[in-house]
């Protein structure tokens, strides 16, 4: 069989990518403007962190030639900065939450402890107030009036579905949280899927 010579081959495959460039420049030419857009702001983003990373290199120059360190803004501080506080909270959010949970040294809640305050008005549960809910023995393992969701979270793979059932229904009696319940139900139906 006959071959071609290499640079008839070369041309011929340049006249079928010009073809098929051709047949997808309406696309190209609507996706244009986005695209250079994009490739502008890539590179502007590349420019400044380059920039960022010369100004990182010089601070290191001068804090090695004896000059005080550059000081970092008061708002430029993140959890893992701060020291622990004595109560063992790192996070302003864990204080939050730790703030709003109510404390439970036995196994009753009075429900009295269990309204929800809003700043101009007190919401109280569905069940009448001189209910007493008691707390099941997976809550107060695990200190559950007062867990956040993070950890309640962490804590969700080391449960079996009876005590997500408990936890769920202690919760929907007591707070009725909506991401506490849409967690422990999702867990709940996950599990059983297994």
């Amino acid at each position: 069989m006959f071959r071609p010579p290499f640079l008839a081959r070369v041309a011929a495959g340049a006249a079928v990518y010009a073809l098929e460039e051709t047949r997808r420049l309406p696309v190209a030419a609507v996706n244009f403007p986005i695209t250079a857009l994009s490739r502008v702001l890539q590179t502007t983003m590349h420019l400044q962190q380059f920039v960022t990373s010369l100004a990182l290199k010089g601070d290191g120059v001068f804090e090695r030639l004896g000059s005080a360190p550059a000081e970092q803004p008061e708002w430029a501080t993140f959890d893992e900065d701060l020291e622990p506080a004595p109560n063992g909270h790192t996070s302003r959010f864990d204080l939050f939450e730790a703030a709003e949970a109510p404390q439970t040294n036995g196994k009753v809640v009075p429900a009295s402890l269990l309204l929800l305050e809003t700043e101009d008005e007190v919401i109280e549960p569905a069940e009448e107030p001189a209910a007493e809910v008691v707390a099941p023995e997976v809550a107060i393992r695990y200190d559950y009036p007062a867990m956040t969701l993070a950890q309640l979270r962490a804590r969700l793979r080391m449960l079996t579905v009876e005590e997500l059932a408990q936890l769920l229904d202690f919760e929907q009696q007591t707070r009725a949280r909506a991401p506490f319940v849409t967690m422990l139900t999702n867990r709940i139906a996950t599990v059983q899927a297994q």
